[in-house]
C-alpha cells in the first residue's frame, strides 16, 4: 500500500491585498496614469465590481489604510479622559498614523516615491492629512471650550501637530525607511509639547522661577521664552494669560534663530 504527501497550497492574500498588490506591481511596470482599473482587476483575477467593494477610485489604492487609521484615532480621542493633557493627547494620536507606514516600510516607501511623481495623487493626499488635522482640531476645540482664543489655540495645535509629523515622516520615508521611524517622529513631536503643552513648574534654584543655566528672550507684553543650552534641543515657554497666540510662535521662532 502506498501513500501521497500533498504538499498544502501557500494561502491566497485576501481580495482587498490583492488588489493593492497588483495596483503596485501595475503602477512600478506601466506608470500611475497608464494603468487602469480593469488593468488592476485583470491581474488580480476578480471583477471590476469586487474592486469597487473595496475602493471608491484607483487613487484609494494608493491610500488603504488611511481610512482605517482615521477611525482609529478618532475613537483614540474620543475615549480620552479629563485629565488627559490635551496637547500630549492629540500627539500620542499623531503616532498612530506613524505605526500605519512603519507596519509595512516597503510599502510605504514605494508610495511615497509614487505620490511625488504623480501631481493628482499629491493632492489626493493632502486631503487626506487635512482629514486627520480637523480629527485633531476638533477634539482640542472641544478640550479648550471657553478659553481665550480656544478655537484658535486648538486650530495652531493641530496644525503644529501635523506638520511636526509629516517633517520626521518624510525624511524616514526620503530615506528607504532606514532608522528608527517612531524615534523621528517622536523627537518632532516633542517640540509640538514644548512649544504648547502645560507650563513648567518654577525652579527654586533660579531668581523668578526661571530654570539655571538658561537664555532669555522677552519683550514687553510678550511671552517669556527660554532655551536650555545647545547640548538640549529643548524650550521652555511661560506665557502671559490672554497673550495672543501668534506672538507667542513668533517669539519661539525668534529664540530657536538665535540658537
Amino acid at each position: 500500500m502506498s501513500s501521497t504527501t500533498s504538499r498544502p497550497e501557500a494561502a491566497k492574500p485576501p481580495m482587498r491585498e490583492a488588489l493593492v498588490a497588483a495596483a503596485f506591481q501595475l503602477f512600478l511596470e506601466r506608470g500611475y496614469e497608464q494603468t487602469t482599473v480593469d488593468d488592476i482587476v485583470a491581474l488580480a483575477g476578480v471583477g471590476r465590481r469586487s474592486f469597487f467593494r473595496y475602493f471608491p477610485s484607483k487613487e484609494d489604492v494608493v491610500f488603504p489604510d488611511h481610512e482605517r487609521c482615521l477611525a482609529d484615532m478618532t475613537a483614540f480621542l474620543a475615549a480620552s479622559e479629563p485629565d488627559h493633557e490635551p496637547v500630549r493627547r492629540v500627539c500620542d494620536a499623531a503616532r498612530l498614523v506613524m505605526l500605519m507606514y512603519a507596519e509595512n516600510p516597503s510599502f510605504s516607501v514605494q508610495r511615497y516615491r509614487l505620490t511625488k511623481r504623480v501631481p493628482g495623487l499629491r493632492a489626493y493626499e493632502l486631503s487626506v492629512v487635512w482629514r486627520y488635522e480637523r480629527a485633531l482640531a476638533a477634539y482640542l476645540r472641544d478640550r479648550f471650550a471657553g478659553t481665550p482664543d480656544g478655537d484658535l489655540r486648538a486650530d495652531v495645535i493641530a496644525a503644529a501637530t501635523v506638520a511636526a509629523h509629516n517633517n520626521a515622516l518624510r525624511s524616514w520615508l526620503w530615506s528607504d525607511g532606514q532608522g528608527d521611524a517612531a524615534e523621528a517622529v517622536d523627537h518632532a513631536l516633542g517640540s509640538v509639547r514644548t512649544a504648547f503643552g502645560a507650563a513648567p513648574e518654577p525652579s527654586a534654584d533660579a531668581p523668578g522661577g526661571a530654570p539655571a543655566g538658561v537664555r532669555a528672550g522677552v519683550a514687553p507684553g510678550l511671552p517669556l521664552v527660554t532655551a536650555l543650552p545647545d547640548e538640549d534641543d529643548v524650550v521652555v515657554v511661560v506665557s502671559r494669560r490672554g497673550a495672543p497666540l501668534w506672538r507667542v510662535v513668533q517669539e519661539i521662532e525668534t529664540t530657536l534663530a538665535r540658537k
